[in-house]
């Protein structure tokens, strides 16, 4: 439990920022942690130089779009209703008496007696288990 409740702070606290390579209107590729991929129409910037140059405006595009976690978690133990604390405390009294241990030395037959033998049955009937 105590594990599952450390993954939801830390999921809630985490942010990360999506990439997304548009090609167009088309949505070629994206990535969370790393860099999208493009796909190789990228328009090369040109140089200036003395000639006449055409530039073409890029068909690419890309979009980045960030997703922020929690900056600051605050403990709300003021606020717990007696009915919740009464849950919480009976919550934890049932868990922990839930693992409570075995004698292991509990022996059932201590108050009874062995009966008395004064002669082997099977030597009386002559059966043997072979």
């Amino acid at each position: 439990m105590s594990i599952l409740m450390a993954i939801v702070v830390l999921c809630s606290t985490m942010s990360f920022t999506i990439n997304m390579h548009y090609c167009g209107d088309k949505l070629v590729d994206s990535a969370i942690f790393s860099k999208a991929e493009t796909c190789g129409m990228e328009m090369e910037l040109a140089t200036s130089t003395n000639e006449c140059s055409v530039s073409k405006k890029n068909c690419c595009s890309d979009e980045f779009e960030k997703i922020e976690g929690q900056n600051e978690l605050q403990s709300s133990i003021d606020t717990i209703s007696f009915e919740q604390q009464v849950f919480i405390t009976s919550f934890i009294y049932t868990y922990v008496n839930l693992f409570e241990s075995i004698d292991s030395e509990v022996s059932l037959y201590d108050e009874h007696q062995s009966p008395l033998v004064s002669r082997k049955i099977y030597k009386l009937d002559e059966t043997y288990l072979i």
